[in-house]
């Protein structure tokens, strides 16, 4: 990706994507949130995350998603930052550049990953030594996915998402991800969860990982792991954009181990089974003219974590 030009004091995060091996979504709660169960894996998309003081706060986006970055103080990093800013008594603005090569909108948690990234920044640019229980109550106030990138590896969340456990995992797995050009709306795809479900009657149990995945995690078996990806909110997804089934489809007719849309959606993750796998599909859905963006990646990797910078 192209780098921002930084500034003097500049503090550079380095954070990656996220993939959810399994997601079981539980009822609505009374606070409009649903108890969740997944397995997420970080993968090696990354953003990075430049810090540095500065006279006004601003946004200066780069990279190959640049264009998507809003540049208001709506954006998850400003949030982050302001946040920080705010529990350790810090007045003073910040310029944050973001070298974004995470799809923008496309369920592989590409504003949370950059607001745990500017979390991290933070710390280290104002020494304040926090702590993982301090960044992790932040980063659970910022929003359910936040947490996740500080960690990295392959992990288990409960809660909303911020409750995270370590997942033993062996080995490297190879994944393509089908990148939508048209983002989806998270709270439009739970509420049309929501709404399938009690059309159908559906019972809605407590959400649990199926053991057939943490086994295959355990094992490092790709084959095993395909067979066990599953995200209950793909039939929403679906719903809202039937085209994306029929890509999920062509991916698994093309040789991948499985595939699925990626949380919320719209991108659809295939595994496979190794590197040149991962290029023959690649190839196999460029040449069917069923998606545009294709992105290639290998997980699990590390989280968030510091590549530049010192405090001055």
């Amino acid at each position: 990706m192209t780098a921002a030009p930084t500034l003097p004091g500049t503090v550079t995060v380095r954070v990656p994507a996220k993939v959810n091996l399994q997601l079981k979504v539980g009822q609505r709660r009374a606070d409009g949130y649903h108890d969740l169960a997944t397995v997420f894996q970080a993968v090696s998309l990354h953003d990075q995350v430049s810090v540095a003081r500065w006279d006004a706060w601003e946004v200066v986006p780069s990279g190959t998603y640049a264009a998507g970055i809003p540049t208001d103080e709506g954006n998850l990093a400003v949030r982050a930052a302001k946040l920080v800013a705010e529990r350790c008594h810090i007045d003073e603005s910040l310029s944050i550049r973001i070298d974004k090569d995470i799809p923008i909108a496309g369920g592989m948690a590409g504003g949370s990953a950059d607001a745990a990234a500017t979390l991290l920044a933070c710390d280290q640019l104002w020494g304040l030594g926090l702590d993982r229980d301090e960044m992790a109550s932040m980063a659970a106030e910022l929003g359910s996915d936040v947490t996740f990138p500080l960690h990295g590896g392959t992990a288990m969340a409960s809660g909303r998402g911020e409750q995270i456990a370590p997942v033993l995992a062996r080995g490297t797995f190879y994944w393509v991800f089908a990148v939508s050009d048209q983002g989806l709306s998270t709270p439009a795809v739970y509420a049309e969860c929501d709404r399938l479900r009690e059309r159908s009657g559906e019972r809605v149990p407590s959400p649990e990982i199926d053991a057939e995945l943490m086994g295959a995690l355990r094992q490092g078996d790709a084959v095993a792991l395909g067979r066990a990806l599953h995200n209950d909110l793909e039939p929403a997804a679906f719903s809202l954009r039937p085209e994306l089934k029929e890509l999920r489809d062509a991916g698994v007719d093309f040789g991948a181990l499985g595939g699925m849309v990626s949380g919320s959606g719209p991108t659809v993750a295939f595994l496979t089974a190794s590197h040149e796998a991962a290029l023959d599909l690649s190839v196999s859905l460029a040449a069917a003219d069923v998606a545009g963006d294709l992105r290639r990646a290998k997980g699990p990797v590390h989280g968030a974590h510091v590549v530049t910078g010192s405090r001055d």
